[in-house]
């Protein structure tokens, strides 16, 4: 998929509480995944809903990676 046509989702590092956009792939479908903070490199758990099959995005639920999310 183009980077460039990716939705963004803001988050928050749960470790450095930087903020940024998030790049979510939806043709994957719901899922979980993990990337790392791009400030502190701190690997982020993330949980990612997607709500209908045009890829819209439900919710993103973030994590450090020892949480259960």
């Amino acid at each position: 998929m183009d980077e460039h046509r990716l939705p963004t989702w803001p988050v928050v590092c749960p470790y450095c509480d930087s903020r940024f956009d998030l790049l979510v792939d939806v043709s994957q479908g719901s899922h979980e995944t993990w990337e790392d903070c791009p400030r502190c490199c701190a690997p982020i758990h993330l949980k990612i809903e997607i709500v209908s099959v045009s890829g819209e995005i439900g919710s993103v639920i973030v994590g450090s990676d020892n949480d259960v999310i």
